[in-house]
């Protein structure tokens, strides 16, 4: 388990099930022959666990994704490979086509500024589609004009003129995501004209069945930049809208149409405030009447995917977070209950047969990568099916671990051990936090991955303190929302169980954290100096400048008051700061700007810069990188840099920077 092998692993999303339950086709990307980027290719994954192996199915030179099945059990995939009939020389992504029988795939339909996401009427067959349209063309010709002429005279300029105008790494505009009906013949017909915010950042919609409406989260923008997510309906012959669901103090999410069209399942989130966090219920709304009542309301969980209903209509099936897994409940609507179908994993893609005989997952857990499997929906059994990837030994054991905080909570975390981890050989313990702050350690991991550091003999504590998803809504409100001092208290009592154990060395640890957790890893350097090293990567530095520069203003505004940016402001601590500090940074990092991280290492460089310029602590930029590190050898990097640190740190080796940052 090195870097290398790391990166050549197999990544597998997107799982869709054919029509009639006999095929299932997943999206795998893997690491290209230049070893830069990763290419992404569709495969199918028999359905019979003792069936054939995988087998590749397209081999484009670019990427493909998004698979999706028409009801004749063709496959449709938008990719940016060339048009055989095309002599241009870029083009954005286009729908494609993989006939049922297996034959060559063909461009299927195109747009102007690409296509970003499709969705197929189960029924009808009817496509609708996004792309991303130029805000005054009223026809394809037009926006194909402008976006040629653009991409010839190398425009990247925007004229921003509304907000929210960015999202995470992503400035936005000019072009918005608008909807379209496909047409016989590959042409499209334009649904809603100019969105503007309404289906930003990525749009979720649905098809009724008999392809007559679509249902659709579209966002609006409140007095004072607040920006909520409602839902509509869009009669597709017409294009004329229905607002459905519009509460001002909740957002709509994940929408999903039951098998006779009656009626939509979509996930409320009541809008968060100083004093907490706001909750999440799965909902259902009758298309016809417009009445809302929730599918089940002692449920104490929040749902992580769109949910899908069985073919009598009669449930749901959805994800969520639950004591360190996220398993698969089924929600009875007659009764109004749910009950937990799956135990250990966490599961993703779910992809429900026709007539509701098997379900199709993504399973992944702390100690598995992504793999397909066959669950029976009546008994919760999981089976293996035979995935495109192969099985991956790892470099030690997983563990769980908890203890009881100040208040009685109790707080409850994984523990990764290297091999050979024992009492006569201790291992190092890297504290591992989460960002979210609303997250949960549960699954695989491709960002930050624990094996990579037990492979280099550390022990990785993954804790789930205050705030954390899985352990109910009062786990989460057990302090003001955002406030450090429950999160860190947790910490610190977590990390006092596992260094009382006789495999762990108390004198040799570290903290690493992301985003939220970056916060923390910063909250932490100035409150204590147990640990030998802390990494801190995309984290909050100063509140106050935050909420002014973020991509999501008007979010913080309603969590963070003066006091709580003033008082919980880790760069006020500054000058208890004796721990070394390794500072990450994206550039095109919006939602945490690197503004964060510069004012924190410049502060570190006043405090403590010798006479030769030089300190302990570090900061790493990556110019091209966003919140996280996605490109294959800036993520190699990454860890080289990280376990550089640490070895410098946590073990006391003279300080050497990988080679190509020399």
């Amino acid at each position: 388990m090195n870097l290398d092998r790391f990166l050549e692993l197999s990544r597998l999303s997107g799982l869709t099930v054919a029509p009639d339950g006999s095929r299932l086709v997943v999206a795998v990307s893997a690491l290209g022959p230049k070893r830069t980027s990763f290419t992404g290719s569709l495969w199918e994954v028999s359905t019979d666990p003792q069936g054939p192996p995988a087998r590749r199915l397209t081999w484009g030179s670019d990427s493909e994704s998004a698979p999706v099945f028409r009801p004749d059990g063709s496959l449709l995939f938008t990719s940016a490979r060339p048009d055989p009939d095309d002599d241009e020389d870029e083009r954005p992504p286009s729908l494609w086509l993989l006939p049922a029988e297996r034959g060559e795939a063909r461009p299927f339909a195109t747009r102007p500024g690409g296509i970003s996401s499709t969705r197929v009427a189960a029924g009808s067959g009817t496509v609708v589609l996004t792309s991303p349209t130029l805000p005054s063309s009223a026809s394809t010709g037009e926006d194909e004009r402008r976006h040629k002429a653009r991409r010839e005279l190398k425009i990247s300029a925007t004229l921003h003129e509304s907000v929210p105008f960015r999202w995470w790494d992503e400035f936005w505009g000019p072009a918005a995501d608008r909807l379209f009906v496909l047409e016989p013949g590959g042409t499209t017909r334009d649904l809603t004209g100019p969105t503007g915010p309404a289906l930003r950042p990525t749009p979720h919609y649905a098809l009724t069945p008999d392809g007559t409406t679509v249902v659709c989260g579209w966002k609006v923008v409140d007095p004072g930049g607040i920006v909520r997510d409602t839902l509509i309906t869009i009669d597709v012959a017409t294009g004329a809208r229905r607002t459905l669901v519009d509460d001002p103090l909740v957002d709509v999410l994940s929408v999903a149409v039951s098998p006779d069209g009656s009626k939509v399942a979509y996930l409320a989130e009541a809008q968060n405030t100083l004093q907490g966090a706001g909750d999440q219920r799965l909902m259902i709304v009758h298309l016809d009447s417009g009445q809302v009542h929730e599918a089940a309301p002692e449920w104490d969980r929040w749902a992580v995917s769109t949910p899908i209903w069985t073919p009598d209509g009669e449930a749901l099936l959805v994800t969520a977070d639950d004591q360190g897994h996220s398993p698969v409940f089924r929600i009875d609507l007659e009764g109004r209950t749910a009950r937990k179908l799956t135990e250990s994993g966490a599961f993703t893609d779910l992809a429900l047969t026709p007539d509701g005989a098997w379900l199709y997952a993504l399973r992944s857990a702390f100690d598995a990568p992504p793999a397909p499997v066959r669950i029976d929906p009546r008994t919760g059994e999981v089976t293996a099916l035979r995935g495109p990837a192969e099985e991956l030994p790892l470099p030690g054991t997983l563990t769980e671990i908890e203890t009881t905080a100040e208040d009685g909570s109790t707080v409850r975390a994984w523990l990764v051990l290297p091999e050979g981890a024992a009492a006569n050989r201790p291992a190092p313990l890297l504290l591992w936090i989460h960002g979210g702050p609303w997250s949960s350690w549960n699954s695989w991991s491709w960002r930050w991955n624990p094996w990579l550091a037990a492979a280099q003999g550390y022990a990785v504590l993954l804790p789930d303190p205050a705030m954390s998803t899985g352990y109910g809504l009062g786990f989460i409100n057990r302090g003001p929302l955002g406030w450090p001092e429950p999160v860190f208290s947790d910490l610190m009592a977590i990390t006092d169980v596992t260094v009382a154990r006789e495999d762990i060395d108390a004198e040799r640890t570290a903290a690493m954290g992301a985003s939220y957790g970056g916060y923390m890893a910063n909250w932490v350097a100035g409150h204590t100096d147990r640990f030998r090293g802390i990494v801190t990567h995309a984290g909050l530095w100063d509140l106050e400048n935050f909420r002014v520069t973020s991509d999501a203003g008007f979010y913080w505004r309603q969590i963070m008051d003066a006091r709580m940016r003033a008082e919980h402001s880790p760069s006020r601590y500054a000058e208890a700061i004796t721990t070394p500090m390794l500072v990450i940074h994206g550039d095109k990092d919006f939602r945490v700007p690197i503004g964060q991280a510069l004012a924190l290492y410049t502060t570190l460089g006043e405090l403590n810069v010798g006479k030769t310029g030089t300190m302990a602590h570090r900061l790493l930029v990556f110019p091209d990188e966003n919140h996280w590190i996605l490109k294959p050898q800036n993520l190699r990097l990454w860890y080289q840099t990280v376990f550089a640190f640490l070895a410098e740190t946590v073990h006391g080796e003279p300080w050497k920077a990988p080679d190509l940052l020399r």
